[in-house]
């Protein structure tokens, strides 16, 4: 057999991702995985009845259309809409995903050539590399550095060269819970129109803001016709194996997304679009409740890890904390982790797999842990971490 080594190159170092292993050590060892983002609760009553209707009724159980079911077209337009006051044509300016992943995937595939720059924040979702590399372009970051993690605008204007294709914005950002302000994307938009920059920006966890607001891209003068917005429902509304995202923009950007979408996936999720569309309508009491409902739980696990010893950087978005391990003792996140379910039967992250360059970056001795759990899981993950780290 050839030596040529069977995965493609442009993705060596891609493999396994660490969220599968944590949550492999997390099911060997019986620990609280507070790594991985996912609810350990299912979401809204009557967004569940909403798919088992739809099952029973017929609705979606075969191929929905390309784009998506009209019924969940019309009602991200209309969010969009009474949210922010972007006008999107449902027919032509709004596609459904398999997830903000594919979303993402299907984007930057099809707006990327070989030798393409692109400039995200760093650190940043893992599968942005993945998709960059696959794509033949090269991702280059821009540090959000602690304790604020503010966008870093010099660095931002260094960053765009004469081979930058795009910016690949995410806020509310993961893992650091940054948001980023309407100045800091205002001088986002500045440089997108000098440089003549497209932009795509993963909004996914647009409803889960505590200090700030969430500030469209779009939204900003000149921004609509060079943006691709991601949005999903799985974070909102706790669904997150229904994998049901979407696309926004001008006709062109979702156009040339749905061609590279209809070779990835083609369709999904046929009954839970249905279900999504519904959520989509739920009241604005919903959104409350559930904004103070997770901030309560931030602030708990919050207090918790300062109390067990780490530096904690608490986010002003997202479901997930950014800690420091160093006061532990500590230097490298990754053995912390791989460590941490023997040692306190808790799982976390180590942020490092979310820079190019984590030393460079600040990001080694950082850890993520996740707070869209039950309180006494919360409760009870400190306990055990605290205990633990006690031991030494």
């Amino acid at each position: 057999m050839s030596e040529r080594p069977l995965l493609n190159r442009r993705l060596e170092g891609l493999g396994t991702t660490v969220f599968a292993e944590m949550s492999a050590l997390a099911t060997a060892t019986g620990s609280i995985n507070l790594g991985q983002g996912f609810p350990d609760t299912d979401g809204p009553a009557e967004v569940l009845e909403a798919a088992v209707r739809a099952i029973r009724e017929g609705r979606g159980n075969q191929y929905p259309p390309g784009p998506g079911i009209p019924e969940l077209r019309h009602a991200v337009a209309d969010h969009q809409r009474a949210r922010y006051g972007l006008e999107f044509d449902p027919d032509r300016e709004v596609l459904v995903t398999a997830g903000a992943t594919e979303a993402i995937a299907a984007a930057l595939l099809a707006l990327l050539e070989p030798g393409d720059e692109v400039v995200a924040l760093e650190p940043f979702y893992d599968s942005y590399a993945a998709c960059v590399a696959m794509a033949g372009a090269k991702l280059v970051g821009v540090t959000l550095r602690p304790p604020e993690f503010a966008l870093d605008l010099d660095a931002l204007r260094d960053a765009v060269t004469d081979r930058t294709r795009l910016i690949l914005l995410n806020t509310p950002h993961n893992p650091t819970g940054a948001v980023l302000t309407k100045d800091e994307l205002a001088a986002v938009a500045e440089l997108a129109l000098e440089r003549d920059l497209l932009v795509v920006t993963d909004e996914v966890y647009e409803h889960l803001v505590y200090e700030g607001e969430h500030v469209p891209l779009a939204t900003l003068p000149g921004m609509r016709e060079r943006t691709v917005t991601i949005g999903s429902h799985g974070k909102t509304f706790s669904f997150t194996g229904w994998k049901i995202g979407w696309v926004t923009g001008t006709p062109e950007l979702v156009g040339a997304v749905r061609t590279v979408k209809q070779f990835l996936t083609y369709v999904s999720g046929g009954p839970f679009q249905y279900a999504a569309a519904e959520a989509l309508r739920l009241p604005e009491a919903y959104y409350t409740a559930l904004r103070a409902e997770l901030k309560a739980r931030r602030d708990l696990l919050a207090a918790g890890l300062e109390e067990a010893g780490f530096t904690v950087y608490r986010p002003r978005g997202t479901y997930f904390i950014t800690t420091d391990v160093r006061p532990l003792g500590e230097s490298d996140g990754v053995e912390f982790c791989r460590r941490l379910p023997e040692r306190c039967g808790v799982v976390a992250i180590p942020a490092a797999v979310f820079y190019g360059d984590a030393e460079a970056g600040g990001g080694t001795p950082l850890v993520r842990f996740t707070f869209c759990k039950q309180p006494q899981v919360l409760a009870e993950a400190v306990d055990r971490l605290k205990a633990g780290l006690a031991r030494g």
